[in-house]
């Protein structure tokens, strides 16, 4: 029992990571039905800003909870100024266009930073700087929780909270929602809606940023591929919540984190991987539009 609940608590850790990417997608297909591909590389970007960030702070940055937020808020912003790029200057141009062009035009924007990212920071792994060092917080029944765990739990708490007061308590939040049900009836009644498009992109993107911190805190390595794992198992988790829906996708991700841990704790490492797409398969099977997803009229 101890040992389940120690992982229960490992798989929530990792989930919340998850959950915080998948927020990225759910919210770019809720506006545009565009699954933005290229949306864990936007998280690989995050993380170089962050490690070259810290890197200038010094020791400024280290062992400081005022430092570490810092470095946080420079790679959220980092990360939201690179999504605002792609959709100015890839997806706006092509948005009238089919959407198999959009797709294949994110697969092509992801490998495009994949590739730039090794040319210019190398294909060898950097250690990432330990921001925050860890401690124990919480030992009991034999369940060990460290404050860098706290941290990634509490963090991707406060922003998806932040989110949800975002969509449904300001006039953006109204305007996104608007957008998202009628794009064309949103604009007839004044919304700019390039405008909602972009701060959208912004919003998800700065959420990549701050996973890209929140990672490496349990694996401090990073590398130009480090997003296409996370983002595709973001993905998954963002269906299995019913992608569209912002409490489904952090429930997917805490459900994806958790399913994910079990199963390098119960059977082995190397199936960690094979359990996120048998998940995707059985949720499409079985419920299409994921546990919080409703069918949607396309009015593309």
């Amino acid at each position: 029992m101890q040992e389940f609940l120690q992982q229960l608590v490992n798989g929530i850790v990792w989930g919340s990571a998850y959950a915080l990417i998948a927020l990225g997608y759910t919210m770019v297909y809720g506006i545009l039905r565009l699954i933005n591909f290229a949306h864990g590389d936007v998280y690989m970007a995050g993380a170089y800003v962050a490690f070259f960030t810290a890197g200038a702070l010094g020791g400024l940055a280290m062992g400081s909870p005022a430092g570490a937020l810092v470095v946080m808020l420079i790679a959220m912003d980092g990360s939201g100024l690179l999504g605002y790029g792609i959709e100015r200057i890839v997806y706006r141009p092509l948005r009238a266009a089919p959407r198999l062009t959009l797709l294949i035009a994110a697969i092509g924007v992801s490998l495009f930073l994949e590739y730039s990212a090794q040319l210019a920071f190398g294909s060898e792994p950097r250690l990432f700087p330990q921001l925050v060092p860890a401690r124990t917080v919480v030992s009991a029944c034999g369940v060990v929780i460290s404050n860098q765990q706290a941290i990634i739990v509490a963090v991707s708490l406060a922003l998806g909270l932040g989110l949800q007061f975002i969509i449904h308590h300001t006039s953006m939040g109204r305007a996104m929602r608007a957008v998202s049900f009628d794009r064309e009836a949103a604009s007839l009644m004044g919304v700019n809606v390039d405008r909602v498009i972009s701060f959208t992109f912004v919003l998800g993107s700065a959420l990549a940023g701050a996973a890209a911190v929140l990672v490496p805190m349990n694996n401090p390595q990073i590398l130009p591929f480090m997003g296409v794992q996370p983002g595709l198992k973001a993905f998954v988790a963002a269906v299995l919540g019913g992608i569209g829906n912002v409490w489904g996708a952090i429930a997917g991700g805490l459900l994806m984190g958790i399913a994910e841990i079990m199963v390098v704790g119960y059977l082995a490492s190397s199936y960690r991987d094979g359990i996120v797409f048998a998940i995707l398969i059985v949720v499409l099977i079985v419920k299409p539009t994921g546990l919080f997803g409703s069918p949607v009229t396309d009015r593309a």
